[in-house]
């Protein structure tokens, strides 16, 4: 009897993807928090990212994750970086914007004090130039209450790479 449960909890863990040490498998349960390993993107440094939303809950704090790590210059506050971005966002897993498809990098000058969303003037901070980072910003970091598109209370799940870093002047 014994065996017959251990087979089954084996072929159930199989079909439901719970096997295996150290899965980042999505999160079965839609109220845990999302981490950064949950979201998963896909395409190579310098061309449009394809972004794969989980199941899960936003949290409140900015997750930063690098998923290709540069090899030049690192932004730093005050220093002007060139980047590609795209954004999607996390309740329709709709891309917004992409700065990859208009093929126009774009500048956050003065990185820290810029007059872009706070989850930038943070999350950029230790990118390198050829470095490509996942940033979920949270409402609070983002656009709050909407605007410039996007609606009330929306994360905002970006995937940006590091194309130039110039020294503050």
């Amino acid at each position: 009897m014994r065996n017959v449960l251990l087979i089954a909890s084996l072929a159930l863990a199989a079909v439901t993807g719970l096997s295996g040490c150290g899965s980042s498998a999505q999160p079965s349960d839609p109220s845990a928090p999302c981490k950064a390993d949950d979201f998963k993107v896909s395409g190579d440094f310098g061309a449009a990212p394809k972004v794969e939303i989980p199941a899960c809950k936003p949290t409140d704090q900015l997750i930063i994750k690098d998923l290709v790590q540069g090899t030049g210059a690192e932004v730093k506050k005050g220093t002007t970086a060139t980047v590609n971005y795209q954004l999607t966002t996390f309740s329709d897993k709709k891309v917004l914007d992409s700065s990859f498809e208009r093929g126009q990098p774009f500048d956050v000058q003065n990185v820290g004090q810029a007059p872009v969303i706070d989850g930038w003037n943070e999350g950029i901070v230790g990118l390198k130039e050829k470095g490509r980072r996942l940033l979920v910003v949270p409402p609070a970091k983002g656009y709050g209450k909407g605007g410039q598109g996007i609606k009330a209370n929306e994360t905002l799940v970006f995937v940006i790479d590091g194309v130039k870093v110039t020294p503050a002047a």
